[in-house]
């Protein structure tokens, strides 16, 4: 329990701790699974404590969105499928084969035999379907799972060990969306409770190799190994139960303070390891886990019904003048890539348009020459006595975001646009898009599927850019949302992102990358397909 817990290091204490840690000269170890060292074959037992960047406010993975509660809730269900995170396949799970129909609106899929949650009750097709029921049932509260059964009609129980699940559009998305915790399927018996109890933990029964146990808000949150556990996922490295016997969640926001505890070893591994601490556990026995997030990039996302970006020639000057390299280079670290595409290089069907996405500012002073701009006396354009000016509204979701777009504001200032940056809370973020009041939105989406692309751009959905109906980006969106076959689908997401970034509709900038620390005990702690931790095979030496 976390009521007596060792003390963390203050941000003071740090310097010292991190000092002495760069004397002793590090290795780059980035993109490992664990410790330095030779500590032989993998060892059962052991409490991992691993400090976290944010409060959960949440823990059941059907309602939340967050890293910071989707790390946990991972290890507490399972999935019907699995998705590689090497290639992108979907692989079985608890279900150990499906079957898709010709326009991808039903999906059938029979379970493996075996699998139990923990209160002891069959992961059966009549407890899936009341998952899934209970997942479309809760609405908006579902933050990512409402989204992906936006069509979901309802679910059939074939047999025991067969259930169908029907939808009212083609919905070819569903299968990569059915290997994420946020479908996790919880067993029956938490439905009895509500939203809000499961939220805090009670009722949160899963079938995962790991069950709740405590949690304390600002604190930790605590799970325990689930004896007996021996349906785990074909892509993970060992069978039947975890390794670890306990994992402690402590909640540790400075991220000074986390990083100065993981280098005193009062924590074996933390989240968020923020690009100025990077250096301090790139070698002495400690380890980087870094992964780039799938989906949609860190983005300027235009809405091209307001003021100077309703002209095309303008929001491709503003593509041109954005130097990647530079902020990647100045502001983040070799962690970071710069933006080949609207989606991230992790993500299946990604294409790589990074020609397209050059710097090219003198490219970019000419179309805006083009369209009667002329620099006025401060240096920005003007036209009509209108200066060449938009809003781009943000929130401090990631520690860099201010800085990135300080240095695209100076970029764009050598063009002669003036990008006024204006912060707001992540609430008022979310209202601001949902009521389409912003000239230019700041985000990334972690999705490991092209789809989000339909979820974000599709007049029928998100519609960010605030497009007329009908228009070619629709019809590219909709072909690669009726077919789960990859031959069909590449070329309609691939001729997706070419309109996106040939109409300029968001301007790509960097991908994010989830930066982990490990102690020199701490081993095979592992990223899933969405770049969020899997804790199965982790475990700890000595």
């Amino acid at each position: 329990m976390f009521g007596n817990p060792v003390r963390l290091l203050s941000a003071t204490g740090l310097v010292l701790v991190l000092g002495l840690a760069a004397a002793c000269g590090t290795t780059n170890a980035a993109g490992g699974g664990g410790g330095g060292g030779d500590a032989g074959p993998p060892k059962p037992g052991g409490t991992l404590r691993l400090g976290i960047s944010s409060n959960p406010d949440c823990l059941d993975p059907q309602q939340v969105g967050t890293n910071a509660a989707l790390n946990v809730g991972r290890q507490l269900v399972d999935s019907l499928t699995d998705q590689d995170p090497t290639n992108g396949k979907i692989t079985p799970w608890l279900a150990e084969k499906w079957e898709v129909n010709a326009d991808s609106t039903s999906f059938t899929f029979t379970l493996r035999k075996g699998a139990t949650f923990s209160d002891g009750t069959p992961v059966d097709a009549a407890a899936v379907k009341g998952s899934f029921d209970g997942i479309k049932a809760i609405g908006p509260k579902a933050q990512l799972g409402n989204g992906y059964l936006a069509a979901y009609k309802g679910a059939t129980v074939v047999d025991p060990s067969t259930v169908r699940l029907d939808f009212s559009a083609p919905s070819a998305q569903f299968l990569q969306a059915s290997s994420t915790m946020s479908l996790g399927v919880l067993a029956p018996s938490a439905y009895r409770k509500s939203p809000e109890q499961r939220c805090q933990g009670d009722g949160l029964l899963g079938s995962g190799p790991f069950v709740f146990e405590s949690f304390k808000s600002n604190q930790q949150i605590v799970i325990t190994k689930r004896k007996g556990y021996a349906w785990g996922s074909p892509l993970w490295k060992h069978t039947g139960e975890a390794y670890l016997d306990r994992v402690e969640f402590r909640v540790v926001p400075e991220p000074g303070v986390r990083t100065g505890s993981l280098a005193s070893g009062q924590l074996d591994a933390i989240t968020d390891v923020q690009p100025v601490d990077e250096p301090q556990f790139a070698g002495n026995g400690f380890t980087e886990p870094v992964r780039a997030n799938p989906g949609i990039v860190f983005n300027l996302h235009a809405n091209t019904t307001r003021g100077v970006l309703t002209d095309v020639k303008v929001r491709q000057a503003v593509l041109k003048g954005v130097n990647r390299r530079e902020v990647t280079d100045t502001v983040l670290t070799k962690n970071y890539k710069p933006a080949s595409s609207i989606l991230g290089s992790a993500t299946p069907l990604h294409l790589d348009l990074s020609k397209e996405l050059a710097y090219d500012p003198d490219g970019a002073k000419e179309l805006l020459d083009e369209q009667g701009w002329a620099p006025g006396p401060d240096g920005i354009r003007v036209k009509d006595g209108t200066r060449l000016s938009a809003r781009i509204v943000f929130s401090l979701v990631f520690n860099q975001n201010q800085s990135v777009l300080e240095l695209v504001q100076q970029q764009l200032r050598k063009i002669g646009f003036d990008l006024r940056i204006e912060q707001r809370t992540t609430a008022e973020t979310q209202q601001l898009t949902l009521a389409g009041d912003y000239d230019y939105i700041w985000y990334n989406t972690t999705r490991a599927d092209a789809d989000i692309l339909r979820q974000l751009y599709s007049t029928k959905a998100g519609n960010r850019s605030k497009l007329a109906a009908g228009n070619p980006l629709d019809a590219a969106l909709d072909k690669q949302a009726a077919t789960v076959d990859e031959a069909t689908r590449k070329p309609a997401v691939e001729e997706a992102q070419r309109v996106i970034i040939e109409q300029a509709y968001a301007v790509p900038v960097f991908e994010l990358t989830q930066v982990w620390g490990l102690g020199p005990k701490t081993h095979d702690v592992a990223f899933e397909a969405s770049s969020r931790m899997r804790l199965f095979d982790a475990w700890l030496a000595g």
